[in-house]
């Protein structure tokens, strides 16, 4: 974006003038009904009508052109025909303006000759050092009654709350607001950010995240502007504020065929890759709208849960049954009381009463009965903080019962979170419960989801620190290989070469040979010692198995020989034209667990490291996470946990573990090689063989694709 913004975009959230070049009074007008709200909202700064066509603008004068403004507004909104809108914004910018929000349509959404009018504007905006929001965008509000900034075509706004609402999308950016008037959620700051020409998610990430106002941060997007810029922004923000985004669509899936098992996963996994991304960054991913402000609700009230321990009380057992379903799917825990807080249930409770987790007082509880239940679960260090299900029967008001859960949760500082049911309308307690602190939901499974966010932002904010290692390398015999392949004219490294630059960032391999005959196969074989694999040379030969090109095995001379002429006819039968530098001749390596570690290069991430289950099934099994290099320990080791198959790394059945800190190191290293080597656009070492613990890990065979010569290796 122009490089002149203020880190908190005052000139967006807090104008102290606002002129709108497109202001009208034309009935269903866009500029009608934007100048409109921005009167009825209350704006305590000055606001400007400019058009030409009118002399005033809903009782405010007009002027007919920004350079007869009085003074430099702040903030300019336009709503003027796309052609128009570039000079408009020099205009602005000339005059002083310190921001501009661009509401026309008609920008590189509609094609490339909107893209050029776009790039107009934009290069109108940095000219002048402008914070631009948009175009093709719904607007900008701030519910700060010292500010009341609606600069937006929505008539209405949502009460004043801790919620900060980025989206790409202006239609469902409006149907959101009408969502939070009807449920009562309170907004502290929306931005619609459109195609994202200037101001994007990160700058708002950092803005939004140093707002006092602001709880909790709703993100709307379709791709990201920035991968590796999102990531770094998000992880400062999310030590502070909790972030939670809702992504749909899909991005393009690269801008080149892959040519290793790792490229094929990042390529095909976008979805996946975005999981893993905002695991990485802290954000948490949700799947519905509706789960998004349901998450958000309980994050907005400022709760703070210091553990998964939930106690759950309910007047009915269906409910009750249900949360406890809903708990265990995310990742909280419902332990029982303990025996001494058993004991002094008891006696208030009916006889039938249930003192499990859920704790079903059954339809008989008062609401004196849910007040001192609910005070002594608090008080109880079993306990992080408690679910309240109440169904009002016809000696229990719903009145009553929420005062009573007021009443309890005055008497301790945990999070309670309340569900009411009933055949009545409850809006009024619902109301109650909200104004007093406690976020109240229409179904338990909706509590938890939002209890389990909190939980899961918790142990995020309280997760060790580590730092991203720097490993020493043998730097002259990696840029050797290089510079060897670049003078070849090579960019899929021969597997022998593609050792050489792995063994110089520390991965070991077995011992081996590249022969060029038979007898020098054979020669190798008895150096090296039986049994031996043989494999096939080619830099144009990716996958090896599929074209019959691998020999397992081999235990004598004989069988070497016998190999070469086999694998020799296969490769010439399944590639004729591959070119081939011979067979390698690998010390077969026994025993380990098969898994894969690997490097794609992405156009809008930067260098992604992959981690997964190993062989040659990796592809159809996609057992594999993701991570932004440079990685730090503990990312490393979330890799591994991560995947399906990391039982089977713990060890199972008796088996021995795995060697999981020679994993960690191994994946630390190619995140190392990614940084320093831009040239490198896709790595595999696959499979890396994991010896029980203790006994580190051996890669068995690597790939290495380059970047053209004539192309600079993107940075990381």
């Amino acid at each position: 974006m122009p490089v002149g913004r203020t880190p908190e975009l005052d000139e967006l959230f807090r104008p102290r003038s606002v002129a709108v070049v497109g202001a009208s009074n034309r009935p269903g007008h866009v500029g009608t009904s934007l100048f409109r709200n921005l009167l009825q909202a209350g704006f305590q700064g000055v606001v400007y009508p400019v058009n030409p066509t009118w002399k005033s603008v809903s009782g405010v004068r007009c002027y007919p052109d920004v350079a007869s403004l009085p003074e430099a507004p702040d903030l300019g909104v336009v709503i003027v025909p796309a052609p128009r809108v570039a000079g408009v914004v020099r205009e602005l910018g000339a005059r002083g303006a310190r921001g501009v929000i661009v509401i026309s349509a008609g920008f590189r959404e509609v094609g490339e000759a909107g893209r050029a009018l776009e790039d107009e504007v934009v290069r109108a905006a940095g000219e002048y050092r402008m914070s631009l929001v948009g175009p093709n965008c719904f607007g900008v509000f701030n519910t700060d009654p010292a500010v009341g900034l609606n600069a937006t075509f929505s008539e209405s706004l949502p009460p004043a709350g801790g919620i900060a609402f980025v989206s790409q999308s202006g239609a469902l950016g409006a149907g959101i607001l009408q969502y939070g008037i009807a449920e009562r959620i309170g907004f502290s700051r929306f931005v619609s950010v459109g195609n994202r020409a200037g101001v994007d998610e990160n700058d708002l990430l950092g803005a939004l995240g140093d707002d006092p106002a602001t709880r909790v941060i709703l993100l709307y997007v379709e791709s990201l502007a920035d991968g590796r810029r999102f990531l770094e922004a998000a992880r400062a923000v999310t030590e502070r504020t909790p972030v939670l985004v809702i992504k749909s669509g899909r991005s393009a899936v690269g801008e080149r065929a892959a040519k290793s098992h790792t490229g094929s996963l990042a390529q095909s996994g976008r979805d996946e890759l975005y999981d893993c991304l905002f695991e990485q960054a802290g954000v948490q991913r949700v799947e519905t709208l509706g789960d998004l402000f349901r998450c958000a609700k309980i994050f907005a009230k400022g709760l703070d849960l210091a553990g998964p321990r939930l106690a759950v009380l309910t007047n009915s057992g269906g409910p009750g049954i249900v949360a406890a379903d809903a708990a265990s799917r995310r990742g909280l825990e419902l332990p029982p009381p303990e025996p001494t807080l058993q004991a002094e249930l008891r006696p208030r409770l009916p006889p039938i009463a249930s003192l499990g987790n859920p704790v079903d007082m059954t339809a008989d509880a008062s609401a004196d009965l849910y007040r001192s239940t609910l005070a002594a679960l608090l008080a109880s260090p079993g306990y992080d903080g408690a679910l309240v299900i109440a169904t009002p029967t016809g000696t229990m008001t719903g009145a009553a019962v929420a005062a009573a859960i007021l009443a309890a949760k005055r008497t301790s500082a945990k999070p309670v979170v309340g569900c009411m049911f009933g055949l009545t309308d409850l809006s009024s307690e619902v109301g109650t419960l909200e104004d007093g602190g406690v976020p109240t939901f229409t179904f338990p499974e909706e509590a938890i989801g939002g209890l389990g966010a909190l939980a899961r932002y918790r142990a995020w904010r309280a997760r060790p620190r580590t730092n991203v290692r720097t490993f020493p390398i043998d730097g002259a015999a990696a840029d050797a290989v290089i510079a060897r392949a670049r003078a070849d004219g090579v960019t899929v490294l021969p597997e022998y070469a593609a050792r050489r630059l792995l063994e110089a960032y520390g991965l070991r391999f077995p011992g081996s040979a590249l022969a060029a005959t038979p007898d020098e196969a054979v020669r190798q074989a008895d150096r090296l010692g039986y049994p031996v694999v043989m494999k096939v040379a080619s830099p144009d030969i990716s996958h090896k198995t599929d074209v019959g090109g691998v020999a397992l095995g081999l235990a004598d001379s004989a069988s070497v020989r016998a190999a070469w002429a086999r694998l020799d006819a296969a490769v010439r039968s399944a590639a004729p034209a591959a070119r081939r530098e011979g067979f390698e001749i690998e010390r077969q390596v026994r025993g380990g667990k098969e898994v894969l570690i690997g490097l794609q290069r992405d156009p809008g991430f930067g260098p992604i490291v992959v981690f997964g289950m190993g062989g040659i099934y990796v592809e159809v099994l996609r057992d594999v996470t993701f991570r932004l290099a440079p990685l730090r320990e503990l990312s490393a080791r979330h890799m591994i946990e991560s995947v399906r198959g990391f039982p089977l790394l713990r060890g199972v059945r008796g088996e021995p573990p795995s060697d999981l800190a020679a994993i960690a190191e191994a994946i630390e290293r190619i995140s190392q090689l990614a940084v320093e080597r831009p040239e490198v656009v896709e790595l595999d070492v696959n499979p890396l063989l994991v010896q029980p613990e203790g006994e580190g890990v051996v890669a068995v065979d690597a790939r290495v694709v380059l970047a053209p010569p004539s192309r600079s290796g993107p940075s990381a």
